[in-house]
């Protein structure tokens, strides 16, 4: 049975207009590091993964992830009704890379912060609470961090 109310034709177009790169999560902390003075770079090529964000200052990189993709555990982490197997695989394959791609930048002497797409978006997020977080981090001299919780629900 499927329980999907948009023909394949929809959700093939809905599914096309997913972005990897620029999504408004994305936006609303680029927008935030410029205003407030950080200077960075997008998607270098020439790092593990292509991280989100770089900002070689630092020597720092800003992954943001989308919490349904990435698995975050939040309540935007739902699991489709159909294709079960697909998207069990799938998840499970992107959380290994996401795991893998940070090992390989913190070997190469990166520092790593994972910015969840809840503390940007949705009725709990607070985007300057989150800023607030990304700079103090980038001023400190720890190796991975990770803002989350503020938009968790």
């Amino acid at each position: 049975m499927n329980v999907d109310v948009h023909s394949p034709l929809q959700r093939s177009f809905n599914m096309s207009r997913i972005r990897a790169k620029d999504t408004r999560a994305e936006l609303v902390v680029r927008k935030w590091l410029w205003t407030n003075g950080y200077g960075y770079r997008l998607h270098r090529r020439d790092l593990p993964g292509t991280p989100d964000i770089v900002l070689s200052r630092y020597h720092a990189v800003i992954l943001v992830h989308g919490c349904f993709w990435h698995r975050h555990g939040c309540s935007a982490t739902t699991m489709p009704v159909t294709h079960r197997d697909f998207w069990t695989a799938k998840f499970k394959e992107n959380v290994s890379r996401d795991k893998r791609v940070v090992e390989e930048l913190q070997k190469d002497g990166w520092r790593v912060m994972i910015v969840w797409e809840c503390c940007l978006r949705g009725k709990n997020a607070d985007p300057t609470a989150a800023g607030e977080q990304i700079r103090d981090w980038l001023e400190s001299n720890i190796r991975y961090g990770v803002c989350e919780g503020l938009g968790r629900q």
